[in-house]
């Protein structure tokens, strides 16, 4: 399993942004890697006012659910599968409306394009972003959750 390396928080918020921006996602990223990078993403995302970092990172995040939405199509591999398997369905974090992965990423993917193109009101783009926080953080803690039940 790929990991993504650990960033580096420095006193500067900045140095964390470019971090993100120019660290690129390993070629043998599984689907909680990629998961887990959006989610790192987002989160600046949701904190960051200057335009051109703002229009950086959901280029990040654009490329980073994009890769997530065509490993959603990839046969997992045994050790993520082996963290899958469960005795009892636990309760999903997302409604049954939403099992589906691929929608999932396909709505961030939507709003993510949404508020990258600058052309929204100041006010809408603000609570677009913190939806898409709230989504992809959503994601990827369903793409995690234990749902195979164990034999």
């Amino acid at each position: 399993m790929a990991t993504i390396p650990t960033l580096t928080y420095l006193p500067s918020d900045e140095s964390v942004i470019l971090q993100l921006i120019s660290r690129p996602l390993p070629a043998d990223a599984d689907l909680f890697d990629v998961a887990d990078n959006c989610a790192a993403l987002v989160s600046v995302l949701v904190e960051i006012e200057d335009a051109t970092m703002f229009t950086a990172l959901c280029e990040r995040l654009l490329h980073a659910l994009r890769k997530l939405r065509e490993l959603c199509d990839v046969d997992l591999p045994p050790d993520l599968i082996a963290q899958l398997i469960m005795g009892e369905k636990l309760n999903s974090c997302v409604p049954d409306c939403w099992q589906d992965t691929v929608t999932q990423v396909d709505y961030a993917l939507a709003l993510t394009q949404a508020v990258k193109g600058g052309t929204l009101p100041a006010n809408i783009a603000k609570e677009l972003t913190g939806l898409l926080h709230d989504m992809v953080w959503l994601l990827a803690e369903f793409v995690k959750e234990p749902r195979i039940t164990a034999h």
